[in-house]
């Protein structure tokens, strides 16, 4: 079975309000670990990871709009949202125990 465009395009729905919220999510725990007194290494570290999320779930969001306004590569650019929004997913699931064990 082979897969056409509007198999694929439900997807770009969900990707796109999704990873805009977790971008919005990743600024707040921007906020939350410059708040919160932890060990500068991790501190550090953390700041790295949710800069990297932020960066994915930005591209992620261009590329989920992209695929919904274009014609001839749809389906490419769709794909492409997927794995650099379940690319950001490990990172902030990342960043989210490092925060959990480093409180605990």
């Amino acid at each position: 079975m082979s897969e056409s465009n509007n198999d694929f395009k439900n997807v770009s729905k969900h990707i796109l309000p999704t990873s805009s919220n977790l971008l919005g999510l990743c600024f707040i725990l921007i906020s939350f670990i410059k708040l919160w007194k932890m060990d500068k290494k991790i501190d550090f570290i953390l700041d790295i990871f949710v800069g990297i999320a932020i960066t994915l779930f930005l591209s992620s969001s261009i590329f989920s709009y992209m695929s919904m306004r274009a014609r001839k590569k749809a389906l490419f650019y769709e794909k492409i949202a997927d794995l650099i929004f379940l690319i950001g997913l490990f990172f902030i699931t990342l960043v989210s125990l490092m925060i959990v064990f480093e409180v605990l």
